[in-house]
């Protein structure tokens, strides 16, 4: 049995049948690997084991940090930040970084230390991962590419690259490392402002 189709070439009905089921589990293969941040794990500065799907609910600002960059007194904006919006379903995370000109070369406890000591920061932490390169963590993996965030490419540009996070796990934004943290942008998808 053949059957008609498109200009009248002829498949055989049970080639257009498996050409039917391939071709809807490659869709199905595609969008089965489009995660969303609950299904990552990390871990602290203090090295605890940190789950993503603790924060289901909430916006997330993941930004990667650094001790000795130009940036580095965003450190106080964004504490000021996560101190105005942490009871209003959001908070930040950091993950310090070595990957531009070497500017986190700390140990995980020196970083705290810095950031404890000069900005009193209290949102979270995480350990010192890498952001770019072969050996990119599977976050910024996610957090950096289409295939794996089913939205966006971005690749990290520098120190101090904040990624908004919606309350369902999604990529949303990405603001670069010269948008302030107190910028309006980032005040207006906080609070769900157009």
């Amino acid at each position: 049995m053949y059957i008609r189709i498109c200009s009248g070439i002829k498949i055989d009905a049970m080639k257009k049948l498996m050409l039917l089921v391939l071709l809807s589990s490659g869709i199905f293969i595609a969008e089965a690997q489009v995660k969303n941040i609950y299904d990552f794990k990390t871990t602290t500065i203090d090295g605890q084991a940190f789950n993503f799907s603790a924060l289901r609910g909430k916006k997330i600002l993941i930004v990667n940090t650094a001790s000795k960059c130009g940036f580095t007194q965003q450190y106080k904006a964004l504490q000021e930040l996560y101190e105005k919006y942490k009871d209003h379903n959001f908070t930040i995370i950091g993950f310090p970084s070595n990957d531009f000109k070497e500017q986190e070369p700390g140990t995980n406890k020196e970083i705290k230390e810095f950031c404890t000591a000069n900005y009193g920061i209290t949102f979270p932490l995480m350990a010192k991962i890498a952001v770019t390169c072969s050996h990119m963590d599977p976050i910024y993996k996610w957090l950096t590419q289409k295939s794996e965030n089913g939205r966006l490419d971005v690749p990290v540009k520098w120190n101090f690259q904040k990624f908004m996070v919606n309350e369902k796990g999604e990529l949303e934004g990405v603001a670069l490392s010269a948008e302030v943290p107190s910028s309006e942008r980032i005040a207006r998808w906080i609070e769900g402002r157009k």
